[in-house]
């Protein structure tokens, strides 16, 4: 594992305290770098007496207006999720995600998004990650705080790291770089519009498309190479397309 390469991201974070905790969480587990996207309040005096003495973890935050600029650079997104999805996604507990966090870090950039304090991530926002993760807490009382949250996944990480039993994945030694999620979303807008181009879909009845479009590619993770031939072949359909319209 390589910290450095770890990003924990907190979307719309309503309590500075919970910011001040997630730091308290991180630097028990040795991880550093940590992406806040518009929290409500920040900086804040509540989220520095919670920080303890991982202050220096608040200091070094990123700052961001938007969940694009957190995870543009990254080749793994993890969602953590509570909730069943009308859609489903590739979901692990944090144990097995643990594993893959563990595995791509050492080459690539990984961020982990936690969501709002009420309802946590989107299905827009999930729809971003390549993996979710579900900490199955019990039924009772399912209810976990933020810092709780981060705690539970950097410690699963943490533990991984200490025993040497990642996985090993099948992309471990993968020839060509992972698209990062920036280069995703252009592809995602480009596929769309050429979608549209050849009426394959109706964006005035789009129904599930896109997203389950958005499921396959990034269930199967594409590489740079990849991207790049598919976003030609977009190009080339498109052109086709729009000569046999004149």
């Amino acid at each position: 594992m390589n910290p450095d390469n770890i990003d924990i991201v907190l979307v719309h974070t309503t309590h500075s305290g919970n910011i001040g905790g997630v730091a308290r969480a991180m630097k028990n587990m040795g991880l550093t770098r940590l992406t806040l996207v518009a929290p409500a309040e920040y900086p804040a005096p509540e989220a520095i007496w919670r920080a303890a003495s991982a202050v220096d973890v608040m200091e070094n935050a990123r700052v961001v207006d938007t969940l694009d600029e957190a995870i543009a650079d990254c080749q793994f997104v993890v969602g953590t999720s509570a909730r069943e999805r009308r859609i489903p996604w590739p979901v692990q507990d944090a144990r097995r995600c643990a594993e893959r966090i563990v595995t791509h870090s050492a080459s690539e950039r990984v961020a982990i998004l936690f969501g709002r304090e009420d309802r946590g991530l989107l299905n827009e926002e999930l729809q971003r990650c390549n993996l979710h993760c579900h900490i199955p807490t019990h039924e009772d009382y399912p209810s976990l705080n933020l810092a709780m949250a981060v705690q539970i996944v950097a410690y699963e990480c943490r533990m991984m790291h200490l025993e040497d039993q990642t996985a090993v994945a099948e992309d471990a030694e993968w020839d060509t770089p992972f698209a990062t999620a920036e280069d995703m979303t252009r592809f995602y807008a480009h596929l769309e519009e050429a979608l549209i181009d050849i009426e394959f879909l109706n964006p005035q009845a789009p129904r599930q498309l896109m997203r389950r479009l958005k499921r396959l590619y990034n269930r199967v993770r594409l590489d740079e190479m990849e991207l790049n031939i598919l976003r030609g072949i977009l190009t080339e359909t498109q052109k086709k397309a729009s000569r046999r319209s004149d």
